[in-house]
């Protein structure tokens, strides 16, 4: 079986019916109690579709971002199952070289961006509920920094909607001195504990009809 097959048509998702779970209880390991749920749930999944921006191989600054990422996604594969794909209107995350847009009259080097949708895809029965997520990395960073931006915003979009209050991890809210370039062991303790919930992704069920446009994304983080 093609593990990322053709996307042959994708609507924006019902919002659900339930109220969404709760954040993880202040004992859960890692910091795990600082994660978000999405409306439809957790947004866990151990296998990715991931569509990277190319750029021109003569563009010394672009090599030293794509080498930067391309980093980035090998120290998270090492969590999860990533399968490149060509086309980016088949993928669940699309990482872009630029830099995000100001929000709320603040600048950062990089954002994720979640939406759910509803996804046909080539040679499957059904639809079903995939994320869609977004990763705008700026270029205009050292490599190093690139580098820890690209591990940080990767790891909201593969379901870590929250920061540490450690600048030691991946997902600290407030970098150190140093940037963090490998998962610490309170982010691999957090992703796993995410993996153990009740993901929302597995369960959805097919539509023919089209439903309400959803909000352009439903979880945004720095």
């Amino acid at each position: 079986m093609i593990p990322c097959p053709p996307v042959e048509w994708r609507q924006p998702a019902e919002p659900p019916a339930e109220q969404a779970p709760q954040p993880a209880p202040a004992t859960a390991p890692g910091y795990a109690s600082q994660l978000r749920p999405s409306r439809w749930g957790w947004v866990a999944q151990k296998q990715w579709c991931v569509w990277v921006e190319p750029g021109p191989t003569t563009d010394r600054w672009n090599q030293r971002w794509q080498t930067a990422v391309t980093t980035a996604l090998s120290t998270w594969g090492e969590q999860v199952r990533l399968v490149r794909v060509s086309n980016p209107d088949d993928a669940q995350l699309r990482l872009w070289r630029r830099r995000p847009p100001l929000q709320n009259g603040r600048a950062s080097h990089g954002r994720a961006l979640l939406q759910l949708q509803q996804v046909q895809r080539q040679g499957r029965e059904s639809s079903a509920l995939e994320p869609l997520v977004e990763v705008l990395i700026s270029p205009g960073q050292r490599q190093a920094a690139i580098q820890a931006t690209a591990l940080h915003e990767l790891g909201h979009g593969f379901g870590l909607w929250g920061h540490s209050e450690l600048s030691s991890d991946v997902m600290g809210a407030v970098p150190g001195a140093k940037p963090a370039l490998e998962l610490s062991e309170r982010d691999q303790q957090t992703l796993q504990w995410l993996f153990e919930q009740p993901s929302a992704l597995p369960a959805a069920p097919s539509q023919t009809t089209a439903p309400e446009p959803a909000p352009p994304s439903d979880l945004t983080a720095d």
